[in-house]
């Protein structure tokens, strides 16, 4: 008598996935990619009376706020038009600090759809990661408007912002993996990262121009990656020239390198997220 074949079950949360597998899986799941970003983009702004125009109008109040500090009681030498200097930067830290706090919830929200349809788990990154992004083009209209309000000169050189951002983002997604793995385990985590955006803040040259750094002090600055690539942003916009090469290699390095280690950090706890979500 033949024996009976008996099934072997797969936890498919214990399944290591290539990254070749993990993109197939992404795009086969596109259409619920499309729709979380679309829900990430709908929900942020279900009760508010003015919706998407928060997106626009967060970044001028505190463009408003801070011009009239730094442009007038607390001058900065060198720096003509603020509004435009605080602002090209601004965005994209905000687009960052946002993203990745988003991520951190997103995984924990989510955690029901896990457990009863397999989906590709970095999906979650990767929307809220394009939501942001959409926000942050939306973000630019008011800053070219104040550009033209204010006479500052756009030049050619703003076509180098897709660069700019592609960097940006994939540095961004990279740190969602990381922080959003990290949060599963550790509740503790969203509460923490948001002390360090805080911080990041005042740590990277967004407010003020990095030439009032003391000596000292200024390796530490330069040591932040969010310091070349919100001066990879900035540049084509505010300096109308193209990012330095080191400006490139430097932002072009963190952004490779937070993909690779999020990556690794998120799918080697990702086995254990049905345990904690």
């Amino acid at each position: 008598m033949q024996p009976t074949s008996v099934p072997v079950m797969v936890n498919a949360a214990d399944e290591k996935l290539s990254v070749i597998r993990e993109i197939r899986e992404l795009v086969q799941h596109r259409n619920l990619l499309w729709n979380l970003v679309r829900r990430d983009l709908t929900v942020r702004y279900k009760r508010s009376f003015i919706g998407f125009f928060w997106t626009m109008l967060n970044p001028l109040l505190m463009m408003a706020i801070l011009t009239v500090v730094f442009s007038t009681i607390f001058r900065f030498e060198g720096i003509e038009n603020y509004p435009t200097y605080f602002l090209s930067t601004y965005l994209v830290f905000g687009f960052f600090a946002q993203t990745t706090n988003q991520s951190m919830a997103s995984l924990s929200w989510n955690g029901a759809l896990m457990k009863r349809v397999r989906v590709p788990k970095s999906i979650f990154a990767v929307s809220t990661t394009l939501s942001g992004l959409v926000n942050l083009v939306l973000a630019y209209i008011p800053l070219f408007l104040i550009m033209i309000v204010t006479g500052a000169p756009i030049c050619a050189t703003v076509f180098y912002l897709p660069i700019s951002i592609l960097l940006i983002a994939m540095f961004t997604f990279g740190v969602s993996l990381m922080v959003s793995a990290l949060a599963v385990y550790f509740e503790d985590v969203q509460h923490m990262y948001q002390v360090v955006t805080f911080g990041l803040m005042y740590m990277t040259p967004i407010i003020y121009p990095i030439s009032i750094v003391p000596m000292k002090w200024l390796w530490v600055i330069r040591a932040n990656p969010l310091t070349h690539l919100v001066k990879l942003a900035r540049d084509p916009v505010y300096g109308c020239t193209l990012p330095g090469q080191h400006v490139l290699l430097a932002s072009s390095a963190a952004a490779v390198i937070a993909v690779v280690v999020g990556w690794v950090v998120f799918h080697r706890l990702a086995r254990g997220f049905y345990l904690h979500v």
